[in-house]
């Protein structure tokens, strides 16, 4: 048995532990791969510069999460076609259809997002084209295997022709329609062999290759080969079933030994099986069991002494007579009561949470659930989703309330703290301040609640839009109320606000306190949303397309509470699976920046950090840069040495050192630009540039040059400034090395 999952970026140990592996496969199966070409395999996740694609991984894994086999693809959204660049499985082991299962993962996920076709190479079948009998068995087998889905290659055009003398065996370039009919049109197959021959094949096939092999594509619509081993009857070319991995469900099948009869008390055992009634039937979810996990996980972000009152207050019920705070000691909270029927109070927010025999079992169990939910976040899984009662978003450091015991979101928060930055979006009717308190005065974990206005809504006390932070987490709480009177455009205008503070922070992972109480006719809310509303804001949360954990709070309307639910996850599956690779849309740095230009005392051993932390650079290099910081620190403006820096949260994201070009009227040389690999894919290269540009024509300068070494580790970078407008100006062979040319780009201003 196995599972395939995607893997979008290099943050967690189980995903680095897979790329690691991946790598093992391709040099195994692939042994004339460059290494550099391998070790970059990484960085392709999440640096779309360095081929100019969008790419994504996808991995099969047995239980002991061993990689049998995998796929890399490549998806160009403007030309709109995937490439699929690897698939391929263990050597020496039978592939137990991860091959076949692998392949119809690559369809499904080009056909999310958007693309008109799919196309690969393979190798030819034909002994005009490979002379090599020890290899044409394999090729006929994998044509053969293409052929079921209705793919096979183009044909009439020169893109098998060697571009070197001797070449043979010229791979065929594969067209899948990906359940269309039509063959690909003139026009749209010359721009994507053109993206393929120079974006793919960069620095290996000559421009005039390119040109030739381009010009030659004249039939439209374009030929493809005819069925050489199957009949057309018996192709199946359709995609069906669901494309993206499942969303792990995790529910505690004990809730309800947590049962408040009293008139009134909503918050009852029919919400949980509202929602799974709706939902486990279908395609979206895997059930899985929930771990157990020690109580001093609850400490992680629960006072000891509340935790203890609440197990001990429980124990103590002998029987179903639950206890109602009803004294609340505000004025003295140093001197505790000693009897706890009157401790409720001293730990209670409210008159109406009571403490029964099983409520801190019931928590317990939803707090278990909502760590198992995050353990498999951790494991590698896109989505979660913890299906708990009791809720938890009330429940503060020391405080119960609002049906609340312990704070799930929180638990869940502090438990992806440990390998990510995380953020917790809250849209449940009600505020969430246990979030609120317990994160308070922390920057690492973002907390952002929509909710209704504390002039009305419970809690009453906080959700105001002046509670910011405190401390060092001042800037990183933000609420959000809203009037009475709420529709879904409404709603989603506030969603897509607090969304955009989320892509500014940068999480790896995000949280969601799943409120379906904003539904229309539930008995705790105001607001008018509808199953569609529903749908549309589990869109809109799915697209920012990072790891995100749903757990489970309010929402009490029990005859619309499923639908609504499953309307949620089937927009955020929907919306997650097709999401961009990047963590973060390009070009859109944090709004929390800052950018100076004056260098302080300690900028030398930044830029030293800053240089080492990619990675990219040699210890002579990393010198060079940090003497020049050192040389302007020195010398002043008069070391001809000017810097752009940009800081976020008090780190250096990123910087540039530039300067004027000696005996020339205008001409200006950009000897540095580094950006931190944590900020990388968020516009800040792009940013810095741009400043450095502004100061240069403030400074009447009118040309830029930039340099880069011509290996192919710094494909990245040359593409970066031929994107940025640069153009190739000079290129000197074997400058730096034999075979390690120096490329000089200019931009005129």
């Amino acid at each position: 048995m196995f599972r395939i999952r995607r893997i979008y970026d290099e943050v967690l140990p189980v995903n680095r532990a897979a790329i690691e592996q991946v790598k093992t496969i391709m040099r195994s199966r692939f042994p004339t791969v460059p290494q550099d070409e391998i070790d970059q395999l990484g960085r392709h996740l999440h640096d779309p510069f360095l081929q100019r694609f969008r790419t994504t991984l996808s991995v099969a894994q047995d239980a002991r999460q061993r990689v049998l086999g995998f796929a890399f693809l490549l998806h160009e959204p403007t030309i709109r076609f995937c490439y699929l660049d690897w698939i391929a499985t263990q050597v020496g082991k039978a592939s137990g259809g991860v091959g076949g299962a692998l392949y119809d993962r690559v369809r499904h996920e080009a056909f999310a997002f958007g693309a008109q076709a799919l196309f690969f190479e393979c190798l030819p079948d034909d002994p005009a084209l490979c002379p090599r009998e020890d290899i044409l068995a394999d090729n006929r087998a994998r044509l053969r295997f293409y052929e079921r889905y209705g793919a096979r290659p183009i044909v009439g055009t020169d893109y098998e022709t060697p571009y070197k003398p001797g070449q043979t065996c010229m791979p065929y370039l594969i067209f899948d329609g990906l359940d269309r009919t039509a063959r690909p049109g003139r026009d749209f197959f010359r721009d994507v062999v053109r993206a393929i021959l120079e974006r793919k094949y960069a620095g290996y096939v000559p421009a005039e290759y390119v040109e030739r092999v381009v010009g030659s594509i004249t039939g439209d619509p374009v030929q493809l080969r005819e069925f050489r081993y199957l009949k057309p009857t018996n192709v199946s070319a359709a995609i069906s079933g669901h494309p993206c991995e499942k969303i792990a469900l995790v529910f505690n099948d004990r809730h309800a030994i947590h049962h408040v009869h009293e008139r009134g008390y909503v918050e009852s055992p029919v919400r949980v099986r509202s929602i799974l009634t709706e939902i486990a039937q279908g395609p979206l979810f895997e059930i899985l069991p929930a771990a157990t996990f020690p109580e001093k996980a609850l400490a992680s972000v629960h006072d000891v002494d509340f935790i203890n009152f609440l197990r001990r207050t429980c124990a103590d019920i002998q029987q179903d007579d639950p206890i109602y705070p009803y004294v609340f000691p505000v004025r003295n909270k140093a001197r505790p009561p000693k009897d706890r029927s009157l401790l409720a109070g001293y730990f209670c927010i409210d008159t109406f949470t009571p403490i029964t025999r099983h409520a801190y079992a019931a928590a317990r169990g939803a707090a278990n659930c909502t760590l198992t939910a995050a353990q498999e976040i951790l494991k590698g899984r896109r989505m979660a989703y913890a299906l708990v009662r009791p809720p938890g978003h009330h429940a503060e450091r020391r405080a119960f309330g609002g049906f609340c015991y312990f704070n799930n979101c929180a638990l869940a928060a502090q438990s992806l703290r440990g390998h990510g930055r995380v953020a917790i979006l809250d849209i449940d009717y009600h505020h969430g301040n246990g979030q609120q308190d317990i994160f308070y005065d922390r920057p690492d974990v973002l907390t952002i609640s929509i909710h209704g206005d504390p002039a009305f809504a419970y809690p009453y006390f906080s959700g105001f839009r002046d509670e910011i932070g405190t401390g060092e987490g001042a800037g990183f709480n933000l609420n959000l109320p809203l009037p009475e009177t709420v529709d879904g455009d409404r709603y989603r205008k506030t969603l897509a606000t607090a969304l955009r503070h989320i892509a500014e922070f940068a999480p790896d992972f995000l949280v969601v306190a799943l409120g379906l109480d904003t539904a229309k006719g539930d008995p705790t809310g105001t607001w008018s949303l509808t199953r569609n509303d529903f749908k549309l804001n589990g869109q809109l949360i799915g697209d920012l397309g990072i790891p995100v954990l749903v757990v489970q709070e309010g929402g009490y309307r029990t005859r619309t509470l499923g639908v609504n639910a499953r309307y949620f996850f089937e927009g955020l599956s929907a919306a997650h699976c097709a999401a961009s690779p990047q963590r973060q849309p390009a070009n859109s740095p944090p709004a929390a920046h800052r950018i100076r230009h004056h260098v302080e005392p300690r900028d030398p051993q930044r830029v030293r950090r800053l240089a080492e932390s990619t990675g990219f650079f040699s210890q002579p290099e990393v010198h060079v840069a940090e003497e020049l910081v050192m040389e302007r620190i020195t010398k002043g403006p008069a070391s001809g040495y000017h810097f752009v820096f940009v800081e976020v949260n008090g780190q250096t994201a990123g910087y540039a050192c530039y300067g004027p070009v000696s005996m020339t009227a205008s001409a200006f040389d950009l000897y540095w630009i580094v950006v931190a690999p944590a900020s990388q894919g968020k516009g800040f290269g792009r940013l810095i540039l741009l400043e450095t540009e502004r100061l240069i024509r403030q400074a009447g300068g009118a040309t830029v040059y930039a340099e880069a070494s011509g290996r192919p580790q710094y494909e990245s970078t040359r593409a970066f400034y031929e994107h940025m407008g640069f153009h190739v100006a000079s290129v000197l062979e074997d400058f730096y090395a034999p075979g390690d040319s120096k490329v000089t780009y200019s931009k005129t201003l």
